[in-house]
C-alpha cells in the first residue's frame, strides 16, 4: 500500500465497535454466496534489520519464533471458525520481517492449517517473501508441499556495495545462487523487489542492477523509491537529503525503469510494479480494488466488510489478545446458549474503524489509481450506487484539464506526468 493511503488510514478517527454484528446485520452478505477474502501473515522476525527497515521486525531466539508460530495456529482456529463459510480465499501473502527465516515446517503447518479450515480458490496464488541468505532446499521443499507458488525475493539491489550499506545480509551472488535453485525446484512464478534512489547511487549503478535482474528472467519486478523513514539508521544519516539522489535523479530511474521493462517484455501495471503477462500480483491487486482481506499476526492490518482494524503491535499485547479470544471460544463452546454472541465477542479488544461513504470514495479513487489501466466509473456507480460525476466532476476535470488524468473507455487514470506527480493528484481526491 502507498505511503499516502498508509497516512489517510491513519489520520482518521478509530470507533470502537464489534466488526461482527455488522457482519450479520451486512444485508450484501447473501446467504451460501462465498465472497472473495485474501489472508496476510505477518512474520516479525529477522537475522538483523536493514538500516532503512520501519516495519514492524526484529531479530528472535528460535523459543520466540516457535512460540509465535503456535499463537498463529491458534488464532487461525479462533478467528475463521464462525466466518468460514463466508469465503473463498483467492491468495495467501506470507510477509514480514523475513518470513523465510522460519523453519519450513512451521510455514507448510500455518498453510495447512489454513487449508484445513477455509476453502480455497483452485487458483489461489500463495505466496511469501524470502531473504536469499535463509532459504534451503529443505525449505523450498516444504513450501512447494504447502502449495506456495510464489516467491518473492528481497533482493533490493544487485551491486554488492549498495547491499552492505543497505545492510542485507546477502551478496548478489548468494542470490544469483538460490535464484537458479528456486528455478530447479519448479517454481514458476517469481518476484524480485528492487530499491532505486540509494545513497550514493548513481543512474548507471541502478540502470546495470536492472539489467542484471532483467537477465534472469523472473515473472514480475517490483522496483521503489527508497524512502527514509524516522526511527531507521538512515533518519540520522541522510534525513537531509547529503548523498541522495536529487528528485530528478529519482524521476530519471522510474522513467529509464520504465522503459527499461517495455524493451523487455515487462508490463507496468501498477505504479512501482511490472510483469510478464498474466503474473500480475493477484493479491496486491486485490488491496488496490477493495478486495476483503483478513491480517493474522503481529501488527497485521485488516480490511473486512467496510471496516478496517490491525492486531496489537508488539509481542505480549498480541499474545494477551489471542489467549484472551482462546478463553472466549472456550466459554462460548460450553455455554451453547451463548452461541449467537460469538460473532460479537471475537473481536473483543480490537479498535474498529467504520469507514463512511467518504472515506470508501476516497479509498477507491487513491488506491484504484495505482493501477495503470485507473478506476472504471461503471465500477464506481455499481459499488457506490452513483455516478462519479456526482462526487468528483470538478477534481476529474480540473486534473484532465492539467494533463495529470486520462478520461478514456470509461476509464480514468493517471498520465505519465500524473505519475511522477501522483501524491498531488491523489490529494485532490480527499473530500
Amino acid at each position: 500500500m502507498s505511503k499516502i493511503s498508509n497516512n489517510i488510514l491513519k489520520n482518521k478517527q478509530i470507533n470502537n465497535i464489534s466488526l461482527n454484528k455488522v457482519l450479520i446485520n451486512d444485508s450484501t452478505n447473501k446467504e451460501n454466496i462465498k465472497q472473495k477474502l485474501e489472508i496476510y501473515i505477518h512474520i516479525p522476525f529477522c537475522v538483523k534489520k536493514c538500516n532503512y527497515c520501519d516495519f514492524i521486525s526484529e531479530v528472535a531466539t528460535s523459543e520466540v519464533k516457535v512460540k509465535y508460530v503456535d499463537y498463529l495456529l491458534k488464532e487461525i482456529d479462533i478467528i475463521f471458525i464462525d466466518i468460514a463459510d463466508k469465503y473463498e480465499i483467492s491468495s495467501v501473502f506470507i510477509g514480514g520481517g523475513t518470513p523465510s527465516i522460519l523453519a519450513g515446517e512451521d510455514i507448510k503447518n500455518i498453510i495447512n492449517k489454513l487449508q484445513k479450515i477455509l476453502l480455497f480458490s483452485c487458483n489461489a496464488e500463495i505466496s511469501i517473501e524470502c531473504n536469499p541468505e535463509t532459504i534451503s532446499y529443505e525449505k523450498l521443499l516444504m513450501y512447494k508441499e504447502a502449495g506456495i507458488n510464489r516467491l518473492s525475493f528481497g533482493l533490493q539491489s544487485a551491486n554488492n556495495e549498495e547491499l552492505k550499506l543497505l545492510g542485507r545480509i546477502h551478496d548478489y551472488e548468494k542470490f544469483v545462487e538460490n535464484y537458479n535453485l528456486v528455478r530447479a525446484m519448479g517454481f514458476e512464478n517469481i518476484n524480485i523487489d528492487l530499491m532505486s534512489a540509494l545513497p550514493f547511487q548513481t543512474v548507471e549503478s541502478f540502470v546495470k542492477t536492472l539489467e542484471k535482474v532483467i537477465k534472469l528472467n523472473p515473472e514480475h519486478i517490483s522496483v521503489y523509491s527508497l524512502i527514509i523513514e524516522e526511527r531507521t539508521p538512515f533518519y540520522s544519516l541522510y534525513k537531509d537529503g547529503e548523498n541522495i539522489p536529487s528528485e530528478d535523479e529519482d524521476r530519471e530511474m522510474y522513467h529509464i525503469t520504465k522503459e527499461i521493462m517495455k524493451k523487455n517484455g515487462y508490463n507496468r501495471y501498477e505504479i512501482s510494479n511490472y510483469s510478464k503477462e498474466g503474473f500480475e500480483c493477484r493479491h496486491n491487486i486485490g488491496y488496490w480494488t477493495g478486495v476483503n482481506y483478513r491480517g493474522l499476526g503481529i501488527a497485521a492490518s485488516s480490511y473486512m466488510e467496510q471496516m478496517r482494524f490491525s492486531n496489537p503491535s508488539n509481542m505480549l499485547d498480541y499474545i494477551k489478545y489471542i489467549d484472551n479470544l482462546y478463553i472466549d471460544r472456550i466459554n462460548i463452546s460450553a455455554n451453547r446458549e451463548l452461541e449467537n454472541n460469538a460473532k460479537s465477542n471475537i473481536y473483543t479488544g480490537l479498535e474498529i474503524e467504520k469507514l463512511s461513504v467518504t472515506a470508501l470514495y476516497e479509498e477507491f479513487m487513491f488506491l484504484g489509481l495505482r493501477l495503470t489501466k485507473g478506476i472504471s466509473e461503471k465500477e464506481f456507480e455499481n459499488r457506490f450506487n452513483i455516478k462519479i460525476d456526482s462526487i468528483y466532476y470538478r477534481e476529474i476535470e480540473e486534473n484532465v484539464k492539467n494533463g495529470l488524468l486520462i478520461r478514456k473507455n470509461g476509464y480514468i487514470r493517471l498520465s505519465e506526468k500524473g505519475i511522477d506527480l501522483s501524491n498531488q493528484v491523489m490529494m485532490k481526491f480527499l473530500l
